[in-house]
């Protein structure tokens, strides 16, 4: 007679379904995956985990058996697969490793025969596992450790016209060193650091409101004054040993929520009676005569604008432009509210405020243009233009002339030699960004470039492209550093740093573009793999790749992609392998193309700082893939609500062939489909042209809900803002989803202090004396479509007193 099985536990029937699951979801997305060229493992896997289900379920301890080979074959897989990177890893162990710790327990085996070898076996896999994520998190296989050797000199070069306790431009100099030669503040200290003041400037995101609000300021500090910008364009001046407004301006501004962009990313300031701003061999009679304003702040407001304020008391400055303001949108093709917008400050010359802005990305091909002007700083008379779409870029426009639509344009911070009057200017692509199909070459002739401009009369002096037919937006994003290198062989080079959203640092001598480290034409994608050709498209055939390059990967791999769990990450591989992708420069496709670096780029406008004494630079690069897919359209289709464009999601392009979908490449559950890390900080040996150590910075702390309260491991999340760094041997830098303000060892990258932030700081801050006293000021305010958490706190940090 046959001998009944004991009764089975609930708990018993609930694990196996849970594991039966499992195994059908690998089986079948593996074979999917399988299909696509991808890793067998997952069929495999799920094969195994059928098995033993399958014995499981009969309760014979032979599926245990074959559970604890599945456990150790896993562990061995995804250590071939990623090395030990602890949060690679994760995913590959997480669900295999609970269902073994509930095969562990009792009820999991009740009426099972001799179980205990079993389990046991079982348990030295999933210690095994343990072991590897343990040491994956003490030894991050993606960091670079190392120490920038030349030590900081006691007396840095000072900055002809920059008193030390100042910070007087958005870079601190118009060269954007960002660097200060403060040092009461120092890497043996800094973790004594308190909030000083906290200011409040009242002004909130509204219905109305973009949803590309954000507070991006930089604040400049001059004598006794501290300026700020608010997203809707409040000047404030503030006492900056106490934070107490000194007097604000309301430029009135008239936004709504089409502006692609509500922000300000800071202003400039102009000192008549500082003749050292402008080389004496250069001046004109009448160049520095004061007027009305002899200090004056230079504000750009997103509605076209660019007012002169009365930095003494806030008052506009009548005898600049008309009534104080510069109409910018004067003379502009298919002007309308919004479509020219300048959210970063202009370079000030003794003579000449240079001023470059935003275009509405990827809303038409009538947009209006990206030209560069200089205006006499002061009345605010148009001195020059550089129209880079034009064939004479220097043409002045007339009563019947305009500028030419849909040139390339300047949005990011310039930067100012005021030793040789040039001024260095950062392009963009033309928009529309996705399809390049009707660009000419003159509209192709200075995008994505950097320029280099006589300040005073905008004749080119020199230029160099960092891409061709850029399809993939990938501007010059930031403000150069303009920096003398000294080279391995002793001699003294006068350097620009470009920073690019590929990654690539060009490094180029100021007095003719011609590059410092090398630059190599390499081959790129051309065409598309899957899905239709591109209607009208051409690709330029190479690339220029500078041999400094911070981008975090060559190319990515389905071996590359994440997820919370096992499932997710494998759906991610799969999403992976159906996309268009063969390395960086991949053409858009109707079938949806992988863009890595994806559209925030590995830098963005936040920049770098570089250090002249120490000849090092510190960065904070970022790589988050995006996922652009051409969507058919009638060319001629009638063009919508004017300018209501965003730089995610659907994007219209009228008077193109296509639309265009922009997104993060993210799983089904919301989270990035590559690995992390997706942000460091980085230094570098600008002798050597070499990254000395990289470490992860940020966590997922302000990124999950409530209901997940994960200790906050670091990970590497992505920033928006940039670094600064100071004589004490300290780099400071804000930018991650998470809200911290963190201060790093500028030698060796280590971790020295972070505080907390009232809300998202995807600024950069800045540094600055008064009284005797060493301050750090951040602006936490969030990032609309960033989603970090919004408000209107500008923070000072002290050392005690």
């Amino acid at each position: 007679m046959k001998t009944p099985r004991p009764h089975r536990p609930l708990s018993q029937t609930i694990g196996w379904a849970v594991l039966l699951l499992i195994a059908l979801y690998s089986l079948l997305g593996g074979i999917w995956l399988a299909a696509l060229g991808g890793s067998w493992y997952y069929a495999t896997l799920g094969v195994a985990l059928l098995a033993s289900a399958w014995l499981l379920r009969r309760q014979r301890t032979a599926g245990l058996w074959l559970y604890a080979l599945i456990l150790a074959a896993t562990l061995v897989w995804g250590l071939w697969e990623t090395g030990p990177d602890f949060w690679a890893l994760a995913p590959r162990y997480d669900l295999l490793f609970l269902l073994g710790l509930w095969l562990l327990l009792p009820p999991a085996t009740h009426g099972f025969y001799s179980p205990r070898p079993a389990k046991a076996a079982m348990g030295v896999a999933m210690l095994g596992m343990l072991a590897v994520l343990g040491y994956g998190l003490f030894n991050d296989p993606q960091e670079i450790e190392g120490t920038l050797a030349r030590a900081q000199p006691a007396r840095a070069h000072p900055v002809p016209g920059v008193a030390d306790e100042d910070w007087p431009a958005y870079g601190r100099t118009e060269g954007g060193v960002r660097y200060s030669p403060l040092a009461q503040i120092n890497a043996g200290n800094v973790k004594n650091l308190r909030v000083a003041w906290t200011y409040r400037t009242g002004d909130f995101r509204t219905a109305n409101d973009s949803g590309e609000t954000t507070n991006e300021v930089t604040p400049i500090k001059i004598g006794d004054k501290l300026f700020l910008c608010t997203p809707h364009q409040f000047l404030d001046a503030l006492d900056p040993a106490t934070g107490r407004r000194l007097w604000r301006f309301d430029p009135r501004l008239k936004a709504d929520k089409t502006f692609q962009h509500l922000t300000c990313r800071g202003v400039a300031y102009h000192d008549a009676d500082n003749g050292v701003r402008f080389p004496a061999s250069r001046a004109k009679a009448g160049d520095q005569a004061p007027g009305l304003c002899p200090r004056k702040v230079l504000l750009p407001t997103n509605d076209g604008r660019l007012i002169a304020v009365n930095a003494d008391n806030g008052h506009p400055c009548g005898d600049f432009g008309k009534d104080g303001e510069i109409d910018l949108q004067q003379s502009m093709p298919h002007a309308y509210p919004g479509g020219y917008n300048p959210t970063s400050p202009p370079v000030v010359t003794a003579s000449t405020i240079v001023i470059g802005g935003s275009v509405t990305d990827n809303f038409s091909n009538q947009e209006p243009s990206g030209v560069i002007r200089g205006y006499d700083v002061r009345t605010g008379a148009l001195k020059w233009v550089f129209d880079t779409g034009a064939e004479d870029p220097n043409a002045m426009p007339g009563d019947q002339t305009k500028f030419v639509h849909n040139s390339p344009n300047a949005w990011a911070p310039l930067a100012y030699d005021a030793q040789t009057d040039v001024v260095y200017v950062p392009t963009g692509v033309g928009t529309p960004d996705i399809w390049g199909g009707d660009r000419g070459p003159l509209k192709e002739r200075y995008a994505n470039s950097i320029l280099a401009l006589d300040a005073s009369t905008g004749h080119l002096i020199w230029h160099f492209q960092t891409t061709h037919h850029d399809l993939w937006d990938m501007d010059v994003p930031a403000q150069p550093s303009l920096m003398d290198v000294t080279k391995e062989d002793g001699q003294t080079v006068p350097a620009i740093y470009v920073l690019t959203k590929t990654g690539n640092v060009f490094v180029l001598d100021r007095r003719d573009g011609r590059p410092i480290v090398p630059v190599t034409e390499k081959p790129v994608p051309q065409g598309v793999a899957r899905g239709p050709q591109t209607r009208g498209e051409h690709y330029a055939p190479t690339q220029p790749f500078s041999a400094l390059n911070l981008a975090p990967r060559d190319k990515l791999t389905d071996k590359d992609m994440w997820g919370a769990t096992m499932l997710d990450q494998l759906m991610c591989r799969v999403m992976f392998k159906r996309l268009n992708y063969e390395g960086i420069y991949t053409p858009p496709s109707e079938n949806g193309t992988l863009v890595f670096p994806g559209n925030l780029g590995v830098f963005e406008w936040g920049g770098m700082s570089v250090n002249r004494d120490r000849q090092v630079a510190l960065a904070n690069p970022i790589g988050l893939p995006f996922v652009s897919r051409l969507i058919p359209e009638d060319p001629d289709r009638a063009i919508g609500v004017k300018g209501a464009g965003t730089e995610n999601g659907v994007q219209p392009m009228y008077g193109t062939p296509y639309g265009v979908e922009i997104n993060p490449f993210l799983s089904p559950l919301g989270l990035p489909c590559k690995a992390p890390a997706w942000g460091y900080v980085a230094g570098v040996d600008l002798q050597r042209n070499q990254v000395v150590w990289k470490k992860r910075i940020g966590t997922i702390r302000d990124s999950l809900p409530h209901l997940f309260p994960l200790p906050p491991l670091k990970i590497g999340v992505p920033g928006l803002g940039g670094p600064i760094s100071t004589a004490g041997n300290v780099m400071f830098v804000a930018a991650t989803q998470d809200d911290y303000l963190r201060a790093f060892d500028v030698s060796n990258g280590h971790l020295l202090w972070e505080a907390r932030l009232p809300a998202g700081g995807q600024a950069t801050p800045m540094t600055y004396a008064a009284g005797g006293r060493q301050y750090v000021v951040i602006m936490a305010g969030g990032h609309g479509s960033f989603g970090t958490r919004m408000g209107d706190y500008l923070v000072a940090y002290a050392l005690p007193d």
